[in-house]
């Protein structure tokens, strides 16, 4: 099962739109599991759960680089959500994101 985290503020700006990638990646049958979580809470989840995307939300875009330093040497491939996908809760979108930035990660075309 691969794992698809998102992170924010709080966690509740990006619960929606964990629930429309994970109704779209049961619907076709993936073996995703996608959470959203609040930021303050990413050390102990990334440590714990090992993702294999970690997503931040538009608005805590500012700890991207930390967020690299910290574990872009690890599994997980690290990205900020698009902006106009967030907005508009586009969770077909943002799940193929995740799927290519993990393919990314383990070297596929």
């Amino acid at each position: 099962m691969k794992k698809v985290y998102l992170f924010c503020n709080a966690g509740m700006s990006t619960s929606l739109l964990a629930s429309n990638m994970q109704k779209v990646a049961d619907n076709y049958n993936l073996p995703i599991e996608v959470k959203a979580f609040s930021d303050s809470k990413m050390d102990g989840i990334v440590k714990k759960e090992k993702p294999d995307v970690i997503f931040l939300g538009p608005q805590v875009k500012y700890k991207y680089q930390d967020t690299v330093d910290k574990y872009g040497d690890g599994e997980a491939a690290i990205e900020v959500i698009d902006l106009e996908d967030y907005g508009n809760v586009n969770g077909e979108r943002v799940l193929k994101r995740s799927i290519q930035l993990m393919k990314q990660k383990r070297g596929d075309k």
